[in-house]
């Protein structure tokens, strides 16, 4: 037996924290009251400030948790469990984004029903997670897959459907609206024909092309090896799928698009009102991509047809030498001459060996619609080929042949480009390849290569006509001067455009949330009443899309939904009477659930709404002061505990506003990684904005601050094959030349650093964490390995570090031969008082920060203090006790509870620290002779400057290096001591 049989181990940690977790599940501890509603404790709400931290939606993996996933959810929830202490009323809670591809493929594979592995994934997701000790409210827990919360989806796709964007209000507007204008004629109809002689059909054709949700012909990512179109996300920078590794087309089909474009201005303007991290700003304001110049209109000689170009250096025109299209772009059927010879005098080089521009055109189109963008865009040889058409420069009458080139897109701009190959390397290298003329219309920097294109700013030279002379001008006017010209000759406008495009939101997969549309005789979709929500998915029994050749860029989707004749077609009375209407058999991305999920963890419980407006106010709505950012102010009355002799400091709050306009409102702290900061957040925003201009929410935007997390990564190892072993059963062994190395079974390896994960064989799960140490040492040990927005090399052999400050934590409360209780009622002495209220001090504040790994080496000092007391006073380890809960709230608890304490400390106050016992005693004052250090002193924090020169004369050092005597004596107390010999 042994002789310490209450020693804190794994196996007593991991008793003590199951334990734990099922009172605080029993005793519904973290369960955030609402102000209003089927959860509403007015008494818990009333007079404590609300925080709402959120993490990003997990996706439910049939691998379950690694190591590396917790990190972000450990670090909010050691920040929430610091928040209730301090006094607020935190909502924390965790859902699963369970809709998407990894599912539905799994069912293809297995022909199990996706739901079935889903839900099976999420609970395996939640035990790993409940084990963690995580203070989540688990009756605000939701799954996208739920009926209940995808109903609530397609009642918000419903808003979105029926709105539109009226660039006079700016700001979203119900579609009925729109239709009231047009009847009352307050609004011009786009058409030639009174509203009131319109057919049905017609009138719907119109309200569709201004609805924020609608259908159509777009560029998309057609994957026929998955049998779908997939999300820019979807696939890798190789071009090909990133489930699947498939080659992936642009190509263009009807979809459904939202509109997200009508919102780019203000997207762009309120991140000068979020508290993000600068990096995730600069992506998103890359991605919208806000661009001011001139949409230039070419004529096409022998037709009436005209090319409009976007340029953002109109200042160039009269360098226009050749243009270049998409070859998608809709006007090159029409100028492309038949099956006509090439013109006359057509360079060889321009034909690509075609006998006629259609053949070289159609050929060139089949070549390119086989590429993937990114090989477009990597188009190195810059190919392409002459059209057969010609193009008039609108400044100087010139023709300027038309060619189609891959490199260009049509989801990018107009689809078309004037090239001006002296200020563009892109269109010099294809004007070289193709023998176009090149003509300079911007002075280069002496000493410019002449063989090179010049892309910097000088004077503008070769650049007039009869009407107009840019030269000499600077950029900035020559291109206000250009403007102006276009504008006023009907050649072109000043334009803004964004890279920004449409938000595709079509997917032809079985696993999502089904459309609530319906399409009536003529095509046209018909949003389905409320009362007709959710619209469920059917019961199938083949999850598959179409079977299609991977590389067969032509095929056309067919969605597992089609196969369901008998939910694809429905009879439905919506008010005319029952009629035979088609169902949308595309379904939602993934994207869709978790650009709101945060509004439905206010309220789950709500059956007739998504959120309550007042619960929704509470939680997200603007205000003036937040958490969520330190300052120096108190952000509750401070509160006396067993230790403090005084209550004049606080904590830190901020305030949430970040520019003139006045707090956003949104989620306090949002945590998640990096790699969702463009797509997710943007597509999250533009929701919650139409939500906010239809009145549904109060807040502009849905995460008022947003902290990106580091990663975990980990040692993998290879042999001499290359080839990766298990990391956990490699040993460290010396090397031949007496430096560390590495084997496996014998045999020497070679370790790297990567990501985590099966191919490299460096898997740590929670799960061994929590059977070889306990949750509360795998928490802080993964707090305390670095700063928590640094990603750091996880390293099992050290995780033994963390447990043993545990154990010495137990120790100085338990006697682990007996089990009893040894701490004692007895005063603290001054050493001991000082150091606890400078930890409290330091502790606080780091917290406040997330600086968590400091917080844990201020306490690891602390509980040093008290391992060297011997007997430890209550009034010394409980407010440690206090002080690492956050961290480590198992063990906390149960210390708590032992010392005699009936009620969690979930809820008890944190410490404050006297201020008059943080200062120091002494401090080091630094002696210099003629400004360098000669000495140190420890002398009282208080000393007089009288009583600090005499000491720092008095020294050996400065008495042998001032034997003339002294000529100054610089006195900064208690710092500092410079002297001047004479």
């Amino acid at each position: 037996m042994s002789e310490t049989p209450y020693r804190y181990t794994a196996e007593l940690a991991g008793q003590i924290e199951i334990a734990w977790q099922d009172r605080w599940e029993a005793e519904g501890t973290f369960h955030a009251p609402n102000p209003t509603g089927v959860w509403a404790e007015p008494e818990k709400v009333g007079g404590r400030e609300k925080l709402f931290v959120l993490d990003m939606f997990p996706y439910p993996s049939g691998a379950g948790l690694h190591v590396g996933h917790p990190l972000g959810y450990i670090g909010t929830d050691t920040w929430a469990r610091y928040q209730r202490m301090r006094g607020r009323n935190v909502l924390h809670a965790l859902g699963y984004d369970a809709f998407g591809l990894p599912a539905e493929q799994y069912a293809v594979q297995t022909g199990q029903h996706p739901r079935v592995t889903t839900e099976a994934n999420i609970a395996n997701m939640r035990r790993q997670l409940r084990r963690l000790g995580l203070a989540h409210d688990d009756r605000r827990s939701v799954a996208t897959t739920d009926v209940e919360f995808y109903r609530w989806t397609q009642w918000i796709f419903l808003q979105v459907f029926n709105s539109w964007y009226d660039t006079d209000a700016d700001k979203a507007r119900p579609i009925d609206e729109l239709i009231a204008e047009f009847e009352s004629g307050e609004r011009a109809v786009p058409s030639d024909r009174p509203w009131a002689d319109l057919d049905a059909a017609e009138r719907a054709t119109i309200v569709d092309s201004y609805r924020l949700a609608y259908v159509s012909e777009a560029p998309v990512n057609w994957c026929p090896g998955l049998g779908t179109v997939l999300a820019n996300e979807e696939v890798t920078a190789e071009g090909r799928s990133d489930i699947g590794n498939f080659p992936v087309f642009k190509r263009s089909m009807k979809q459904w698009m939202m509109r997200i474009t009508a919102y780019s201005d203000r997207l762009l303007a309120d991140l000068d009102r979020l508290d993000w991290p600068d990096k995730v700003k600069a992506m998103q304001r890359n991605w919208i991509g806000r661009s001011s110049g001139a949409s230039v209109t070419f004529g096409v000689e022998g037709h009436e047809a005209a090319i409009a170009v976007f340029t953002t250096r109109p200042d160039t025109l009269f360098g226009a030498t050749f243009m270049v299209l998409a070859p998608e772009h809709p006007i090159v059927d029409a100028i492309t001459p038949g099956e006509n010879a090439w013109p006359e005098g057509t360079n060889q080089a321009w034909t690509g060996g075609a006998a006629s521009p259609s053949e070289a055109v159609t050929g060139y189109r089949e070549a390119a619609a086989r590429k993937t963008d990114l090989e477009r865009q990597e188009n190195k040889d810059k190919s392409g080929v002459f059209t057969g058409a010609f193009a008039i420069n609108p400044v100087d009458g010139r023709r300027i042949p038309i060619f189609i080139a891959d490199y260009v897109l049509m989801g990018y701009g107009t689809g078309a480009i004037m090239a001006v190959p002296a200020e563009d390397e892109r269109d010099w290298d294809f004007a070289k390849a193709y023998d176009l003329p090149i003509i300079r219309t911007v002075q280069p920097w002496e000493g410019h290569d002449e063989n090179t294109a010049f892309t910097g700013d000088g004077p503008t030279i070769n650049s007039a006509n009869d009407e107009i002379s840019l030269n000499g001008l600077d950029m900035a006017d020559a291109k206000r001067t250009m403007i102006d010209w276009l504008t006023a000759n009907g050649h072109g406008v000043e334009t803004v455009t964004y890279k920004l495009r449409d938000w595709l939101f079509s997917r032809q997969r079985y696993w999502g949330e089904p459309f609530p549309i319906v399409y009536d005789e003529a095509g046209h979709p018909i949003a389905l009443p409320e009362s007709m929500l959710p619209v469920e998915l059917p019961e199938i029994d083949d999850y598959s899309p179409q079977a299609l050749e991977p590389d067969d860029s032509t095929s056309e989707p067919v969605p597992p939904l089609g196969r369901v004749t008998d939910w694809a077609s429905v009879v439905l009375d919506l008010g005319d009477g029952p009629k035979t209407y088609r169902r949308e058999l595309n379904v939602m991305p993934q994207w869709a659930g978790s650009c709101w999920y945060e509004i439905r963890y206010l309220d789950p419980a709500n059956h007739d709404r998504f959120v309550d407006a007042d619960v929704e106010r509470y939680w997200m709505g603007p205000r003036e002061v937040s958490s969520v950012e330190p300052v120096e102010t108190p952000s509750v009355e401070p509160v006396e505990t067993p230790v403090s002799t005084s209550s004049t400091t606080g904590g830190t709050v901020s305030t949430s506003s970040t520019s003139e306009g006045g707090d956003v409102g949104g989620v306090d702290l949002y945590v998640g990684g990096v790699e969702h900061a463009v797509l997710h957040l943007l597509y999250a925003r533009f929701w919650h904005k139409v939500l906010f201009d239809l009145g549904q929410v109060s807040s502009a935007e849905p995460f008022r601050r947003l902290y990106n997390q580091g990663y975990i990564q980990a040692y993998a190892y290879r042999d001499a094959r290359g080839q990766t072993v298990p990391a956990d059963e490699v040993e460290e062994v010396p090397g031949a030349d007496g430096e560390l190395g590495y084997a496996w079974h014998g045999e020497e390896v070679f370790r790297e650093y990567g990501k985590m994960g099966k191919s490299l064989k460096n898997i740590v799960t929670p799960d061994d964490m929590y059977d070889t140490y306990g949750a509360d040492t795998f928490r802080i040990y993964e707090m305390g390995m670095g700063p928590l927005d640094q990603s750091k090399p996880w390293e099992t052999r050290a995780v033994v570090g963390s447990q043993r400050f545990l154990q010495r934590l137990w120790r100085n409360a338990i006697d682990e031969v007996t089990g009893e209780v040894r701490i004692v009622d007895a005063p603290l002495d001054d050493a001991t008082t000082r150091a606890l209220h400078k930890t409290i001090d330091a502790v606080t504040r780091d917290y406040e920060g997330l600086s968590f790994n400091t917080a844990i080496a201020r306490l690891t000092e602390y509980n040093n203090v008290l391992t060297k007391l011997g007997a430890v006073p209550r009034d010394a380890i409980e407010p440690m006790l206090l002080m690492v809960a956050p961290l480590t709230p198992h063990i906390a608890e149960e210390l708590w509870s032992r010392l005699g304490h009936a009620e969690s400390l979930a809820f008890e106050p944190f410490p404050v620290a006297d201020p008059a016992l943080i200062a120091d005693d002494t401090v080091t004052c630094v002696v210099q002779v003629k400004g360098k250090v000669r000495a140190r002193l420890e002398v009282p924090a208080d000393i007089s400057e009288d009583a600090l020169r005499s000491q720092a004369l008095a020294l050996p050092r400065v008495v042998d290096e001032t034997p003339n005597g002294v000529r100054t004596v610089i006195v900064r107390a208690p710092k500092l001591v410079n002297v001047v010999p004479a």
